[in-house]
């Protein structure tokens, strides 16, 4: 039954292609894939290419990156990467996270990693935290990775789960991004790295809050990559699929079943594979094949087809871990 339903949607996709072109051709610009004796289309660089990729990293010795989320999961993946690239790191996770393993993973070949313990949800310890960075370092590339999802109808949601989900992945996001951007622009480049999210490509019921979230994510980074497009800083957004992150999220995606599974990877290769992209410049980062076919089918298939088919998917979660459904 999944096969034949993947199968119908296909068959819609090709038959609206023509109506949808214009989305064809803004993939095309964000992922340009020009297959070359060194490199491959998936992002990854094979080792002909290695000493191009130390050359690129040679030139970040003394600068920071401040990851935020970096305690576990994808957050903790892009610090490692970046410390491997020779950046020092700024590590930002809520207390009791255990972030002195990470930066003890991130100080190899003499690197630096500093750690920083609070909570973003609250804005005066946003302000905080960035006042201490500008006062103390010079900042090269900014990862605002920390966000909160979750799975409930919005009727049984309790107001502090919906002002968390918008406080963090919102609110934190653009005022770490207003108050460190003065710093990006003093350096020789800057970057920032925003994480959004496949979901953000349709609404999706019983996730009410948290599609719509990384939906903004989307909107204000590629609305500030062109504000900033004649500065030495440049803004990326990337779009990852399911990750298993931890025991509770792989829960989550086994009980969305086949569709909670698609594009399924790791967070060390999207942490890898996001990198790249972000220092190559590319201003919308999708990820691995199956991804990126899967927002062709976000895009091209009816939305009064593809919303009941999430919302079923996700409301099957709901079912297996015998939560509540009004």
């Amino acid at each position: 039954m999944d096969t034949f339903l993947n199968v119908q949607i296909l068959q819609i996709c090709v038959f609206n292609f023509e109506k949808h072109i214009h989305f064809l051709q803004f993939y095309i610009y964000c992922h340009p894939c020009q297959m070359t004796q060194h490199k491959t289309c998936n992002g990854l660089v094979d080792p002909k290419s290695r000493k191009k990729r130390q050359m690129m990293t040679e030139k970040t010795t003394d600068t920071y990156a401040l990851i935020t989320g970096a305690s576990q999961g994808l957050g903790k993946y892009f610090a490692i990467e970046l410390a491997e690239r020779k950046y020092h790191t700024i590590l930002v996770a809520l207390p009791g996270e255990n972030i002195d393993h990470v930066a003890d993973m991130c100080r190899i070949n003499g690197r630096k990693s500093v750690i920083y313990e609070t909570d973003l949800t609250n804005k005066q310890n946003i302000l905080e935290l960035t006042k201490w960075v500008n006062d103390h370092f010079e900042l090269s590339i900014l990862v605002n990775n920390a966000g909160l999802g979750g799975t409930r109808s919005f009727v049984d949601s309790d107001v502090d789960y919906i002002d968390n989900i918008i406080q963090l992945n919102i609110t934190a996001l653009a005022l770490i991004t207003h108050q460190l951007l003065p710093n990006l622009l003093k350096q020789r480049h800057g970057y920032i790295l925003n994480v959004s999210s496949m979901a953000s490509f349709s609404p999706i019921g019983y996730k009410t809050v948290y599609p719509a979230s990384k939906k903004f994510v989307q909107s204000f980074t590629l609305g500030l990559n062109q504000e900033l497009k004649n500065s030495n800083v440049f803004a990326s957004v990337v779009h990852p699929g399911p990750m298993k992150t931890n025991q509770s999220v792989t829960q989550r995606i086994e009980n969305q079943g086949w569709i909670g599974r698609l594009g399924l990877m790791s967070p060390e290769m999207v942490a890898k594979k996001t990198i790249y992209n972000l220092l190559k410049k590319k201003p919308l980062i999708l990820l691995g094949w199956s991804n990126r076919i899967n927002w062709l089918l976000l895009v091209l298939t009816p939305r009064n087809i593809k919303l009941p088919l999430l919302t079923r998917a996700v409301k099957r979660e709901i079912v297996a871990t015998k939560k509540p459904i009004k």
